[in-house]
């Protein structure tokens, strides 16, 4: 994925280079992004990636290992699918079941740490819609200036 010795940078260089056409504004693009270098946000969003990605590249070392037990290799996907399958549970009860209102309390609130840990899953599994926007809205941002 990203390599952490090369950082992110040269990366953004790139994209500068290619997406924006004018010198001056191109010239401008650069100056911030030397500057979010020097601030810190790349090395941010640099262990942001790190984090993601290790997480990521320890769960395909133990699925194709064949010294891992079973268990190991399918926990990750049995756990995600407990949690989805505990917040729709929760839906389905609030939907359709009568309910007290001192329980309700409870089930809103279970159901929403459920729901938090459901974009948790999903962002593990399909990557972070969030993080796409950031990045999206910085290029945005260095593209204007």
């Amino acid at each position: 994925m990203l390599n952490l010795i090369s950082g992110l940078l040269p990366i953004g260089e790139k994209l500068v280079d290619k997406l924006i056409p004018d010198p001056q504004a191109k010239q401008k693009a650069l100056q911030q992004l030397k500057k979010m270098e020097q601030d810190g946000s790349l090395k941010r969003m640099e262990a942001e990636f790190a984090d993601k990605d290790s997480a990521r590249q320890r769960e395909m070392a133990i699925s194709t290992s064949e010294h891992s037990p079973w268990l190991n290799k399918i926990i990750t996907s049995l756990l995600a699918l407990g949690i989805v399958g505990l917040a729709f549970s929760l839906f389905a009860v609030i939907l359709f079941l009568e309910v007290t209102p001192a329980n309700k309390d409870i089930l809103i609130f279970l159901l929403g740490n459920l729901t938090t840990l459901v974009g948790l899953v999903c962002s593990y599994y399909f990557g972070s819609s969030v993080g796409s926007k950031d990045k999206t809205e910085e290029i945005k941002g260095l593209m204007k200036k």
